[in-house]
């Protein structure tokens, strides 16, 4: 089964100028990603997508495939992800490379454990899902609807937090990464399709760098987990 880890980065970023190459506790933000993947024994190939030869220029640097710059079309503020993730896999085709398994990983989730893409992968395997998404348990009750607000709860009957049945309990998505058949991406032009499965990640692991404020958090989270100074 061939497998490739897709990192899209693009160069414009808001929140965070030249988010995806900030250095985070010593190096590029997407380096990390790179090497987390890189070191799978299961993923076959790693490939960032970028519209930024700077972008291109360090993913190469720490060992990841940039055969294309991604055209200006799918590469603005309102472009999908989804649309990067295809025109990648239109590329492999031509070249008739395309995997079996697409794995599309977040550089702004870095915070991941050793050898958790290979477990993510043997589970996706074994239980025989269409689709992953990375998730971290929900230890809040949320509220949505200020005009009409409305509880995840029973707020007449509030529910002590170790008494929330497994059925009901919520997760949060993570962004860190998804697993999803090839075939079944290019159908349905969308990264979570099918038999849909989570992977459980800790809840310090569920950090996504949106901001400075982020970023930071993120960084400190990091450097306690790998003991860096």
């Amino acid at each position: 089964m061939s497998i490739v880890a897709f990192i899209p980065a693009r160069g414009g970023s808001k929140g965070v100028p030249k988010k995806n190459i900030k250095l985070l506790a010593n190096k590029p933000l997407i380096a990390w990603s790179i090497e987390q993947a890189r070191s799978s024994k299961l993923i076959d190939r790693v490939i960032v997508s970028t519209d930024c030869p700077e972008i291109a220029k360090v993913a190469k640097e720490y060992g990841a495939e940039v055969p294309f710059l991604r055209p200006d079309s799918i590469s603005g503020d309102t472009a999908t992800t989804e649309s990067a993730m295809l025109h990648c896999c239109d590329y492999l085709e031509k070249n008739n490379e395309l995997p079996e398994l697409f794995i599309l990983v977040q550089a702004t989730s870095p915070l991941r454990t050793s050898n958790q893409f290979d477990d993510a992968i043997l589970a996706f395997r074994e239980r025989d899902y269409d689709s992953m998404l990375t998730v971290s348990a929900s230890h809040r009750f949320t509220w949505k609807n200020k005009s009409h607000p409305s509880a995840s709860y029973n707020y007449k009957n509030r529910p002590r937090r170790q008494d929330i049945k497994e059925e009901d309990q919520e997760y949060l998505e993570t962004g860190s990464f998804y697993i999803t058949k090839t075939t079944l991406l290019r159908e349905h032009e969308n990264r979570l399709v099918g038999n849909i499965g989570m992977f459980e990640v800790p809840e310090d692991e569920s950090y996504e760098i949106d901001s400075l404020f982020d970023f930071k958090v993120c960084e400190e989270i990091f450097k306690l987990k790998n003991n860096i100074e």
